[in-house]
């Protein structure tokens, strides 16, 4: 048993060095699979009919992105979903896409995206300590609920100031965009969290 528990500490530090040192072909694939990892997530889907913004399970993708992936190639995993999204694969939420995407209730979320996988790429990478449940746990809290939600929270605001013509009150604002995925949110982040302490090294140095 000690042998095999070695044997595994060994190889999920030599895996994470690989995919630092790696080549930028083989980055840049890594970056596309996650990115098409997200994309299929996004078609778990549970719509609310009093928000344009519905429950989807690729919120969970995106946390784990910055930490297989690390700094900068976690943030470009989803910067490759959003622009290929862009040109038209239909790989967002509810299999849409294209340049719409931008104007829609959800582009603040997807703009939110790249900049969770980047800050949880950094601290993965940078901090040994941040490897552990207790302080990623934390450091998701923060990119799911500031992160992806303010920037969220704030294009959805225009968005349905565009629709409607009429501003949208606070409350209102994150009953349609933030308190129906609270719940579900933290179930991904605390399920996120116990990965990353269990497939990240705890050795060493900067990664």
């Amino acid at each position: 048993m000690e042998i095999t528990i070695n044997n595994y500490y060994e190889k999920r530090e030599s895996l994470f060095k690989w995919r630092s040192n790696t080549s930028l072909l083989n980055k840049t694939i890594l970056a596309f699979l996650i990115a098409c990892i997200t994309g299929i997530m996004a078609q778990i889907i549970i719509p609310l009919p009093w928000t344009p913004v519905p429950v989807t399970a690729q919120t969970f993708a995106v946390l784990m992105a910055g930490i297989l992936l690390g700094r900068y190639w976690g943030g470009i995993s989803m910067a490759l979903y959003l622009l290929v999204g862009l040109i038209g694969v239909p790989w967002f939420a509810g299999m849409n896409g294209g340049i719409d995407v931008l104007f829609s209730a959800n582009a603040g979320y997807l703009l939110g995206f790249i900049l969770a996988a980047l800050f949880l790429g950094h601290f993965t990478d940078k901090y040994i300590e941040s490897r552990k449940f207790i302080p990623m746990l934390g450091l998701m809290l923060f990119t799911s609920f500031v992160l992806i939600y303010i920037p969220g929270l704030i294009f959805l605001a225009v968005w349905s100031q565009n629709v409607t013509g009429v501003s949208v009150g606070i409350w209102q604002l994150l009953l349609m965009g933030a308190v129906p995925f609270i719940i579900g949110d933290l179930f991904k982040i605390g399920g996120a969290a116990a990965l990353t302490k269990a497939i990240t090294p705890k050795i060493g140095e900067e990664l």
